[in-house]
């Protein structure tokens, strides 16, 4: 049995951009299952979120010269990549959708008791963190980060104010900072 290997991340960035596939395959073996845990919280399908974890890393492959090491760590730029492309699919998906479903009426919205966060994977233990937020901006994070809605499409939904959905939004982001700095 090997020895594992481990790399820091300026070696992990050098070797991608050397296009070294040893790194590569380590990058992907280590960093997938967290990626993975993003994208099917945002698609809620298995299937799906292998097929936007492939583009992902590919995309991850491709564009590492645009990383920037003073904006930021690679992890937090590759979890930046999956969830926007778990959110791509999704919108692409629903776009499709809408061109064949009628629109439902605004019934279905007043009843916003079932919109709660209920994280199926939590590989970055977040799951702690957002219970520490009251429910109200617990649904808003869940509907902004994890379904990808604007805070436009936040206010229909739960029918607020969008000044009220842009307040809850800062203090729930406000509230998260400092309980991260703790931890």
């Amino acid at each position: 049995m090997g020895t594992a290997n481990t790399y820091t991340e300026a070696e992990l960035v050098q070797g991608l951009k050397d296009r070294d596939q040893v790194i590569f395959g380590y990058l992907y073996d280590n960093y997938s299952p967290a990626l993975y845990g993003v994208v099917l919280k945002v698609l809620n399908d298995e299937s799906a979120a292998s097929d936007v974890l492939q583009e992902v890393f590919l995309k991850i492959w491709r564009s590492i010269e645009k990383y920037d090491t003073e904006k930021g760590r690679l992890f937090t730029w590759m979890l930046n990549i999956a969830r926007n492309s778990a959110i791509d699919s999704l919108r692409s998906k629903a776009h499709k959708l809408d061109q064949k479903i009628q629109e439902l009426s605004n019934d279905v919205y007043h009843h916003t008791s079932h919109l709660t966060v209920h994280p199926s994977v939590d590989h970055l233990g977040l799951t702690k963190v957002l219970e520490k937020l009251n429910k109200e901006q617990r649904i808003i994070i869940d509907l902004a980060y994890y379904k990808g809605c604007t805070q436009e499409e936040i206010a229909k939904v739960l029918d607020i104010p969008l000044g009220t959905v842009k307040t809850r939004m800062r203090n729930a982001i406000i509230q998260l900072r400092n309980i991260l700095k703790t931890i």
